[in-house]
C-alpha cells in the first residue's frame, strides 16, 4: 500500500469506489453541498450503452433532477458489468454550460476562423429559430447543387451517433445531394483493415470477439494499446493471460501490456510487413501451416510460399530490431497453438501501407487456419463507439449499407426502388480527397455532422484553409468546436445520453441507447435534423423516431435479418449476423465458408514498402 499509484496495477477504472461496502469510497457527484451522500439516493436509473470507444460496454446512468449524478456498468456482453474510467466517470460533458442550445447563423461579415470564443459564439453568429435555420442549411445546399451540380457537395457523418443517424445520412447525401461524397472517420483509423478483410475473406467485420480470447491459447496485439484505448477489452486479454493463455505484444513502444507478455517483440516503426513476413516464413519452413485449411478453404497458397521464401528472420531481424531467436519464438508460439486471436490497432493502419499491414496479418491467420473457430480469429479494435455500426451503414463513399458497391448495379436498382430516387454509380470522394477538392474549390458546400476536421485532420493549416473556403457550411454538433467556427450555420444536436438509438460495437454486437436526460435548451436528435433538411431538399421520408429508420434499415442491410427494433428494446443486445429471430447471434462466423463467390479465402503476399517518413529522436 506505500507504493506509488503510477507504480501500481491501477488502471483509475473505478472498480475500488463501486465495491466499497462501507461507503468510505463513493463518486463525488453523489454528495450534497454539505458534502454527504449515499448511493441509495442516486435517482433513477437508465440502462444504455458507453458513448466512448468500441468495445461497447452496457451501463446504468443514475438520474437526479435531470442530471447523470453516477454510472455503473451493466452485465452487458462485452464488459460483464465492468467499466473504464471514461465511462465511469465521464459523463459531465452532458451538462457543460458549453453546450449548443439554439440553432446559429452567422452574422454577416463576420469573418471565419478559430478567433471565437465558445463561450461567447455571439461576436461572430446570431440565434435563429430551428425554421430559419433548417430553411438556410438546406437552400445553400440547393443553390450549390443547381449552380454546380452533385459534385460540388459532400457530407461527413459520425461514429459517435446511432446507425439510424449514420444510415439517414448517407441516404440525404445520396439522394438529396445526388453524389456519393459522404465519408466518416473510419478513413482515417481503420479503413486499412476493412479493405484488407473485405479483398481477403470477403467480409469487412471481425470474424470473432474480443471476448473470445477467454478459448484461445495465444493472443498478438500488434499495433495497439488496449489497456489505455480499451481499457476493458484488456481486461479479457489480461484474464486470459492469468488462465495460461501466452500474450505476443508486437508495438514499437514499450506499451502497457508489456508487463502481461509472454513475449514482447518491440519492433522498429515501418516494419510491420517485415516482422510479420519472417513470422510466416519460420511456420512455412517448420511445417507448422495447416495443410487441411489452406487446401480446403483458401486460394493462392503456392504463390505465397515462394513469396514467403525471401523472409529469413535474419535479414529481416536487421529491418525491424527484433532478434531472429524472438522471431522464431513467437513462430513457433503461434504455428503450435490450436487457437490464436490476433488484435489490431491503428498503429497497424494508419501507413501509407496499412493496408499491406493487415493484410500480412490475415494472412498469418490464414496459414495457420485461425479462422472460424472458438478461441481464433480476426479483430480490427474499433476506435469509436459506432465506426462499426456507421460503416455498416454505408457512411462510405464506395459502399451503400452492408458494404454493397456503389459500381454494383444490383445494389443500386434495390437500393433505388427502396428510397425512390437515382442514384449514383461512381465511387464518391474519401475524407482526404474531399478536403483537397474544397481547398482546390471543387468542393463548394458541406455538410459535417459530429465531426471536427479543423481539429483531428492531419495537416491543420490545409484542412483550415479549405473549410473557409467553402461558399457554405452547416455544422451539426453538441459544441461550438473548431470546425463549426467555421461555419454558415449550426445546428444544436442531442448528446448521446438524450436520444434513443442503437450502435453497433467491435463485437458486432447492436445495441439499443436509451435517453437518460433531455436534450438542453432547443437541442434536437440529430435523426430528426436530417430528416427536416431532407424535407426542404424535397425529399418525402415519412419517418416519425428511430423506429422507423431502423425498419427501412431492415429492407436495405440483409445482415440485420431476424433482429428487431422490439427485440432490442426488449433484449438489450443482439449479435450479427443473427440465424433466427430467437437466436442471440454468431459471435464467431466463418467456420466452413467465407462469403466470396466461392466460399475460399485468398491469401496476398505482401512486399516491404518503406514509410514515407521515420520518426527522429524526439
Amino acid at each position: 500500500f506505500d507504493d506509488p499509484v503510477r507504480e501500481s496495477s491501477c488502471v483509475a477504472c473505478g472498480e475500488c469506489v463501486m465495491a466499497c461496502p462501507a461507503g468510505a469510497l463513493m463518486p463525488k457527484t453523489l454528495l450534497d453541498t454539505a458534502g454527504h451522500g449515499a448511493r441509495a439516493n442516486a435517482g433513477d436509473v437508465v440502462e444504455t450503452v458507453c458513448p466512448y470507444c468500441g468495445v461497447g460496454c452496457r451501463l446504468e446512468y443514475h438520474v437526479r433532477d435531470r442530471r447523470i449524478v453516477m454510472a455503473e456498468g451493466a452485465d452487458g456482453p462485452a464488459n460483464a458489468k465492468r467499466l473504464c474510467v471514461k465511462g465511469r466517470f465521464a459523463f459531465d460533458y452532458v451538462s457543460h454550460p458549453h453546450r449548443l442550445t439554439r440553432p446559429l447563423i452567422r452574422k454577416e461579415g463576420a469573418p471565419k476562423g478559430l478567433n471565437v470564443d465558445p463561450a461567447n459564439p455571439f461576436t461572430h453568429f446570431r440565434e435563429a429559430t430551428w425554421e430559419e435555420a433548417l430553411d438556410a442549411a438546406a437552400a445553400g445546399f440547393r443553390r450549390i447543387r443547381e449552380r454546380h451540380g452533385p459534385g460540388a457537395l459532400a457530407g461527413f457523418g459520425s461514429a459517435k451517433g446511432s446507425n439510424e443517424e449514420a444510415y439517414l445520412f448517407q441516404k440525404l447525401v445520396r439522394t438529396g445531394f445526388g453524389t456519393n461524397n459522404v465519408d466518416h472517420c473510419t478513413r482515417l483509423c481503420h479503413a486499412s483493415s476493412v479493405a484488407a478483410l473485405m479483398e481477403m475473406i470477403g467480409s469487412g467485420a471481425v470474424t470473432a470477439p474480443f471476448t473470445g480470447v477467454a478459448d484461445s491459447e495465444v493472443i498478438m496485439v500488434i499495433g495497439a494499446n488496449p489497456t489505455e484505448n480499451h481499457p476493458v477489452a484488456a481486461t479479457w486479454i489480461k484474464q486470459a493471460v492469468k488462465r495460461g493463455a501466452k500474450l505476443i505484444v508486437m508495438d514499437p513502444r514499450g506499451q502497457a501490456l508489456k508487463r502481461h507478455a509472454t513475449l514482447m517483440l518491440q519492433f522498429h516503426a515501418g516494419s510491420d510487413v517485415a516482422l510479420l513476413n519472417a513470422i510466416m516464413h519460420v511456420i512455412m519452413r517448420e511445417g507448422m501451416v495447416d495443410e487441411e485449411f489452406l487446401k480446403n478453404r483458401t486460394h493462392g497458397w503456392e504463390d505465397m510460399k515462394r513469396h514467403l521464401s525471401r523472409f529469413a528472420p535474419e535479414p529481416m531481424s536487421q529491418l525491424c530490431g527484433v532478434p531472429a531467436k524472438k522471431i522464431r519464438s513467437a513462430a513457433k508460439f503461434i504455428g503450435e497453438a490450436r487457437s490464436v486471436m490476433f488484435l489490431w490497432g491503428m498503429g497497424v493502419t494508419q501507413h501509407v501501407h496499412g493496408t499491406d499491414n493487415a493484410r500480412a496479418i490475415i494472412d498469418l491467420a490464414l496459414m495457420t487456419g485461425n479462422v472460424g473457430k472458438p478461441g481464433a480469429g480476426l479483430h480490427p479494435l474499433r476506435g469509436q463507439n459506432n465506426v462499426q455500426g456507421a460503416s455498416d451503414a454505408g457512411l462510405i463513399p464506395m459502399v451503400f449499407p452492408d458494404y454493397r458497391p456503389v459500381s454494383d448495379p444490383d445494389a443500386r436498382h434495390d437500393l433505388e426502388a427502396l428510397w425512390n430516387a437515382p442514384l449514383d454509380d461512381r465511387p464518391g470522394l474519401t475524407v482526404v480527397e474531399i478536403m483537397n477538392a474544397a481547398r482546390a474549390g471543387d468542393i463548394r458546400g458541406m455538410y459535417i455532422m459530429g465531426e471536427n476536421p479543423a481539429m483531428s485532420d492531419p495537416d491543420l493549416t490545409h484542412t483550415r484553409a479549405a473549410l473557409a473556403g467553402l461558399e457554405h457550411l452547416v455544422v451539426q454538433d453538441i459544441f461550438p468546436t473548431e470546425t463549426a467556427m467555421f461555419a454558415d450555420v449550426i445546428l444544436p444536436a442531442a448528446a448521446w445520453p438524450e436520444k434513443r438509438g442503437t450502435v453497433t460495437n467491435s463485437n458486432r454486437q447492436i445495441q439499443m441507447g436509451r435517453p437518460a436526460v433531455p436534450p438542453p435548451g432547443e437541442a434536437r436528435p440529430d435523426w430528426w435534423i436530417i430528416c427536416e433538411i431532407a424535407r426542404r431538399l424535397g425529399l418525402e421520408w415519412n419517418i416519425e423516431g428511430p423506429q422507423d429508420v431502423f425498419a427501412e434499415m431492415k429492407r436495405a442491410m440483409r445482415s440485420l435479418d431476424n433482429i428487431t427494433w422490439e427485440r432490442l428494446e426488449r433484449e438489450g443486445s443482439v449479435t450479427y449476423p443473427c440465424p433466427a429471430p430467437d437466436h442471440p447471434g454468431k459471435s464467431i462466423v466463418f467456420e466452413t465458408e467465407f462469403p466470396t463467390p466461392d466460399g475460399k479465402a485468398r491469401l496476398v503476399p505482401v512486399d516491404l514498402v518503406p514509410p514515407d517518413e521515420r520518426p527522429d529522436g524526439d
